[in-house]
This record gives structure tokens, sequence and C-alpha cells, in this order.
């Protein structure tokens, strides 16, 4: 591990301040020191935030409010999230062991960096690494690689189970830096790679997210996440979808589908969406949305199997918040 600098903020400001000079924001550190260690981060400052006043978890009339400190699974146990929002409950379950979940951070979890062997690999050409230098898995392993939002420069999926929920609830953040405040939907944080992928998010720099807000609705009540992975223990997705459902007299009023393992960045499949507005909520209507949720998808030697899979994912995450599974 490179040598650096540790300094702990006991302040919002002390925090910005030390950020605008050039440290990096700290928390759970589950992703950023595994990353340290493996020299593919090398951060020269690191400044602590864990002490700052950014933990709680709270309801604002059907909106759940999450600081950016709080623990994935002080998160997921809290009665609001439960009550109000268990799609975010579940699927934080699903994010991670009890050991992670006891560290990470609800701000680190929407922050962690691609799953893609290459990006680990010192001795491997990843943009995403270092600018310019190639993509190994375009014609590597690519089994777990993205299938949507791809670019001849990066192929790596987004791994955050979280962000996939978040984007399905049309979440927001709330974001302070050293230019000030702002808001802005999850869904925008992220990036597609194009021909820049070591750009991964739209954070300004010293920007620090102290908030996530999810709006409630009607939909919130009825939803799920299903997760298909390699094993059934700790793993990441390859292919998953947060699935919820406005449903009146068995008809879909409003549905919310979010997909994770398959797109650089979360995916919001709208048009799946609009496909089952005002239909029967019963396995044909799903199946014939779904089959939209593939369009545009460019598949690799060994990932081809998401375009089948990815609607079949869908379909059950819609039974499930359908209540027919």
């Amino acid at each position: 591990m490179i040598p650096f600098t540790l300094e702990k903020a006991a302040t919002l400001q002390d925090a910005i301040k030390a950020a605008a000079g050039g440290a990096r924001y700290i928390a759970g550190g589950t992703t950023l020191i595994d990353l340290m260690r493996e020299e593919v981060e090398r951060p020269e400052r690191l400044v602590d935030i864990n002490a700052l006043p950014l933990a709680g978890i709270a309801a604002d009339g059907d909106t759940l409010v999450i600081g950016a400190l709080a623990r994935m699974s002080d998160v997921a146990a809290h009665p609001e999230t439960r009550r109000l929002q268990p799609l975010i409950s579940e699927t934080l379950v699903e994010g991670a062991s009890p050991q992670l979940r006891n560290m990470a951070s609800i701000g680190g979890n929407l922050l962690q960096r691609v799953r893609c062997p290459y990006f680990r690999m010192r001795d491997a050409a990843c943009n995403k690494r270092e600018p310019g230098t190639g993509c190994a898995a375009l014609h590597g392993i690519n089994h777990v690689h993205a299938i949507l939002g791809t670019s001849e420069h990066c192929i790596a999926t987004h791994p955050s189970d979280l962000a996939v929920a978040l984007v399905a609830l049309g979440a927001t953040m709330r974001v302070l830096g050293p230019e000030g405040e702002r808001s802005f939907p999850v869904e925008d944080l992220y990036r597609l790679p194009g021909a820049t992928p070591h750009l991964e998010h739209n954070l300004r720099p010293g920007e620090l997210i102290v908030e996530v807000r999810v709006p409630g609705g009607a939909y919130a009540r009825q939803a799920r996440y299903l997760k298909v992975r390699d094993r059934a223990s700790y793993e990441f997705a390859v292919v998953s979808a947060a699935a919820a459902l406005d449903l009146a007299g068995g008809v879909v009023r409003e549905a919310r589908i979010a997909v994770g393992g398959v797109g650089t960045r979360p995916w919001r499949l709208r048009a799946v969406e609009a496909a089952l507005a005002g239909k029967r909520a019963d396995r044909a209507s799903f199946e014939a949305a779904a089959r939209l949720a593939a369009e545009g998808a460019v598949s690799r030697a060994h990932n081809a199997y998401k375009v089948e899979l990815l609607p079949r994912t869908i379909v059950q995450a819609l039974e499930m918040a359908g209540g027919r599974a």
C-alpha cells in the first residue's frame, strides 16, 4: 500500500475543506481500502468522515430520508425503512454479507467501483484504471460484464444493488461541496463509460453525499428485488431486477423497474414500464413488456446469456411484486 495521511473531520465544513485540498473521503472503507492494498487506488490523503452527523434514518411524511453515513445494516433493519420502503431493506440484505453491511455506509455503497476483474489487475489493460490503455474485457473473460450502456472503451458493470432499487423508486440525493449544496436524482449520479470510462459519476470535485431521499408512492409497498447470482451466498448480481407495481383491480396503474448486473450503470427500463401501464398484472403482460428490456443490448463472447436471462428475471420480479410468487 502506498503511504498516505489520515485526518478526521469534526464538521462538514472541515470535511469539505480537506477534500477541496485534495483529500479523499473515507467512511466504511470496504471498497477503498481493498483497492488501496492492490494499489489500484493511490490517494495521498484521506479524510475520515465518520464523526459527521449524517447517520440519521427518518420519515418525512411518506418520504424515507437516509443519511449518507448510515450503515447498510442499520438502514435495512430500521422500522421506517421497513414501513415505507421494504424494497430498500430487501435490497440491502441481498447486497452484501452481514460483516460488510455492518461497515459499509450508504454513500459508499453508491460510489462502489465497477465489477471487472481486469480493473483490479494492474498488468491488464483497463481504460477505467489507466485511460488510453485499452479494455482487456472486450475479448477476455467477460461473462459477468454489461450488455447495456457499453462502449468500445469499457463494458464493466456497476455493482450496487441498492442503487438499482433507488433508481427504480425515483430517489434523489443531496450533496454538499465547495460550491454549495445541490440535489438531483440518484439515476443522474452515474455516467455512461463512452470514451471516458475513468469518469464514473457526476459529483463535482470535493462534493460529499449527505442524504438520500426515497419518495413514497402507491408502488412502494408492492415492490420486490430479485438477484440472480452464481452462488447463494454473498456474490455480485449476474442479473438483478427491482420491480414495483401500483395495481388497481388487477390492472397496472404504474410500474417502476430497474435492473443491475447488465448495465454499466443502474438501468431504468422506462419502455418496459410504459408497456405495462394499463395492462392486466399477469404473466402474459409481464412477458410481453419484458421482451423490450434487452433492446439495444450488445453482448460479447461470454455474456450473451444475459440477453435471455434479463427478461426472465424481470418477469419473475414482477410476479413477486404482484404477490404471485
